[in-house]
């Protein structure tokens, strides 16, 4: 193996010492590898830390392409929504709470398109911006559930149906409510969560509010998108392929996750 420099953006044995056992997908006879798989995975860290194109990767880090490759092959496994899954589990029953919510969130933001994602942008006339939607649905402490990705003029309400599911087989069919402003408003919406035995309730602005307020169960997605766009690479949409943006916001996450979680763990 090659020594590589390290960055701030790299995995402390802790972490990885949780992260290996997922990050394995090759078989147990198969040729030796020119890079470890920790400085793969810290590769891919720095770019989405930094949000630099692939191919300015730092010389000191694995070529760019074998980064890529891998990146393929953990995207497709779903890796990090595995990870982040179950790193979500573990930190409800720290908090003596149930593993799996009954509560979800429901929220979009759509991020600008660029020429590697143009083909597949929309227009959204209210955010007068062209690109495309990350559909997210959190639990009631902000963790990342589900993501959904679509050109950004279509309507939030169209997604409840795919949210709701995946967020039923996540959890094992524990969700009974979600919450949602009003662009989740409607029968249609309310049927499609229904159908997954979810109770969707839309949470409306006061009539009459001027300025910022506060309002309940909306501000923790709100909270958790500002956590995502610490990453520069999800401050716009720089990915050819849905699933690879849909994939980034679990990997994102996971190092929020690690962070916090797995070193106080570690720590104690």
């Amino acid at each position: 193996m090659r020594v590589i420099r390290s960055y701030p953006s790299d995995v402390d044995d802790d972490e990885w010492a949780f992260v290996a056992p997922y990050m394995v997908l090759m078989r147990e006879d198969a040729p030796q590898r020119d890079y470890a798989l920790r400085d793969l995975f810290n590769g891919l860290r720095y770019l989405a830390h930094t949000g630099c194109p692939w191919r300015y990767l730092p010389h000191d880090l694995p070529p760019w392409a074998t980064v890529y490759q891998q990146w393929q092959r953990w995207r497709d496994a779903r890796v990090f929504e595995d990870m982040v899954h179950d790193l979500n589990e573990l930190q409800r029953l720290l908090l003596e709470r149930a593993a799996t919510p009954t509560a979800v969130i429901l929220d979009g933001r759509v991020l600008q398109s660029t020429p590697e994602s143009g083909h597949r942008a929309g227009y959204n006339g209210g955010k007068r911006r062209k690109g495309s939607t990350a559909h997210i649905a959190v639990d009631t402490l902000g963790h990342l559930l589900s993501v959904v990705i679509t050109p950004a003029n279509e309507q939030e309400r169209a997604q409840v149906g795919e949210l709701c599911q995946q967020v039923q087989q996540r959890t094992g069919q524990t969700v009974q409510v979600a919450f949602g402003d009003e662009g989740y408003t409607g029968e249609e919406a309310e049927y499609a969560a229904a159908v997954h035995d979810i109770d969707l309730q839309v949470v409306k602005k006061p009539e009459g509010q001027t300025g910022f307020v506060l309002l309940p169960r909306r501000w923790v997605v709100e909270r958790t998108f500002a956590w995502l766009s610490r990453s520069r690479r999800l401050v716009r949409d720089y990915e050819r392929l849905a699933s690879s943006l849909q994939q980034l916001h679990f990997l994102v996450f996971l190092g929020i996750l690690l962070a916090r979680h797995v070193k106080p763990l570690t720590s104690t």
